[in-house]
């Protein structure tokens, strides 16, 4: 079944919480449809979209679409999200150093220009989905998590599967952030922060997946992910995360998936910028036959 989850003030919050209640109920092989918000609160460039956002409260961080609850998620289990579809809107914003410098975006034609008139390809996605942790209290959307988040990595679009350890019965979903464009890195805090024009996932719940960390599957490679205050504690959850997987996937020990994994797969730094830093290691198809 496809839902659909209007854009409006129920709808949109700017924290975790496994408190809150939920706004939408999904089985397990669901798809939702929304509109997103840029990350400022905003639909058009000018103006946020809601009046009465508690900017300095529970309203502070991302606007995320939520929470969803899954009938039947268990904590400790595992949510599969498959993203089906991220269309930005025609403007999006980048900051740098604190300047605003604004793009217009041709979603039909892939492309964002700056209104310098730098031109750059758009790859779309959410930069945001994840779960509160299994905690009482208000938790600041900033920072990713093992349950996920803002974990802003550019790898997430159309056609990716994001797999997340579940902390709360219900699982409590939430999305947002679009982002038509981003580096690895996202050096300046932001990438093309942009409201969405229509975004679709599809959820599941699978008990075959123990994850220390983070997972995608993209259309050619593993991605396991690392999330630290600290860089090096980051690619080590990352490192530890893949060595998990290839063990499970390829049937080899430990060992042998390290020396493997030195020779075949890639690390790279997902974002430098979102209080805890993040690293993610892709293990690509063609990379061991």
């Amino acid at each position: 079944m496809i839902h659909e989850l209007p854009l409006e003030r129920r709808t949109l919050h700017g924290h975790f919480a496994r408190e809150m209640p939920p706004v939408l109920e999904l089985e397990p092989g669901d798809s939702v449809r929304f509109r997103s918000l840029d990350a400022g609160w905003h639909w058009d460039f000018e103006g946020e979209f809601l009046d009465e956002r508690d900017a300095e409260g529970l309203d502070s961080g991302h606007a995320l679409n939520g929470p969803m609850h899954i009938r039947g998620a268990r904590g400790g289990q595992t949510l599969a999200v498959r993203i089906d579809e991220v269309r930005p809107r025609n403007w999006g914003v980048t900051f740098g150093d604190g300047e605003l410098f604004r793009w217009e975006i041709d979603a039909d034609a892939a492309v964002a220009t700056s209104h310098r008139g730098s031109t750059v390809r758009l790859a779309p996605f959410l930069g945001v989905i994840g779960m509160p942790p299994d905690e009482p209290g208000e938790w600041s959307t900033i920072p990713p998590r093992r349950w996920g988040g803002n974990i802003d990595c550019k790898l997430l679009v159309a056609g990716t599967t994001l797999f997340l350890p579940i902390a709360n019965d219900g699982a409590f979903l939430s999305a947002g952030d679009g982002h038509a464009a981003q580096g690895d890195g996202e050096v300046s805090g932001t990438a093309i922060e942009c409201p969405l024009e229509s975004a679709q996932i599809t959820i599941d719940v699978r008990d075959d997946m123990d994850l220390r960390m983070p997972v995608a599957r993209t259309s050619e490679a593993w991605v396991t992910f690392g999330f630290d205050k600290d860089l090096d504690v980051a690619t080590t959850l990352a490192v530890a995360t893949m060595l998990d997987l290839m063990e499970r996937e390829l049937a080899i020990d430990r060992k042998y998936a390290l020396a493997l994994a030195s020779v075949a797969v890639d690390l790279a730094v997902t974002q430098v910028v979102n209080d805890a830093k993040g690293v993610h290691a892709i293990l690509r198809d063609d990379a061991i036959r």
